[in-house]
């Protein structure tokens, strides 16, 4: 098993079952011991902020500000540097423990050793 895993989830409430799947995946690999980097970018973005996370519904589905908690836990939440300038988020707007990081980043995280990356 790979030791560090990083998912990009790019939908959000435009495709809320693969949004909620990403999300569900970082946490579950969370509780399971796994180093995980989450990056929200696209139409997750919005879920940076405090709240938006709330607003979110799927049937059947984890509610996402508990998800968010528990990858936040143990685990690393980025909002995509392009993706929050294209929203007009700052660092300042973010929820605590996330932060704002770009392409470069994520290829220095996605190419570690004993990686797996996953897209959303």
């Amino acid at each position: 098993m790979a030791k560090k895993l990083v998912i990009k989830v790019t939908a959000g409430a435009d495709a809320p079952e693969r949004c909620s799947q990403a999300f569900t995946v970082a946490a579950v690999a969370v509780a399971s011991g796994v180093d995980v980097s989450l990056w929200l970018t696209g139409e997750s973005s919005w879920f940076a902020l405090p709240g938006r996370a709330a607003e979110f519904e799927l049937p059947h589905a984890a509610p996402l500000p508990d998800l968010i908690d528990s990858i936040l836990a143990a685990g690393r939440i980025t909002l995509c540097t392009q993706c929050a300038a294209r929203r007009e988020i700052t660092e300042k707007d973010v929820i605590e423990g996330v932060r704002i990081a770009g392409a470069q980043v994520f290829v220095q995280e996605a190419l570690g050793d004993e990686t797996q990356a996953l897209v959303y």
